[in-house]
């Protein structure tokens, strides 16, 4: 089973919305980032992975994009995520399970 969710999670792309207020330029905490990619994970794949570790919050810039890393089982894989759109203090991005 870790197997087909894993293949799964290799397929995934995925829409996420998060909201942050800040000064200046609008931004995901890092923490608040790592829990909605699980939690995303989660829901489209039925499987949440043991963690989500991302190395910074992610910035509200559109075309913005950040390399986390995800371990489910004892495999490690890298996920994208790309800022598609800022509309005020709402951050929209994508999350994309790096092939490579």
């Amino acid at each position: 089973m870790k197997i087909r969710s894993l293949a799964l999670l290799s397929l995934l792309v995925t829409a996420l919305t998060a909201c942050s207020v800040s000064i200046g330029t609008p931004k995901v905490e890092e923490a608040e980032l790592e829990k909605s990619v699980k939690d995303s994970l989660n829901e489209k794949v039925g499987q949440e992975p043991d963690a989500v570790d991302c190395p910074s919050d992610l910035n509200g810039k559109e075309g913005t994009t950040m390399r986390c890393s995800l371990t489910a089982g004892g495999d490690r894989l890298d996920v994208i995520l790309t800022v598609t759109s800022v509309d005020g203090d709402t951050i929209k991005y994508d999350i994309a399970v790096d092939q490579g």
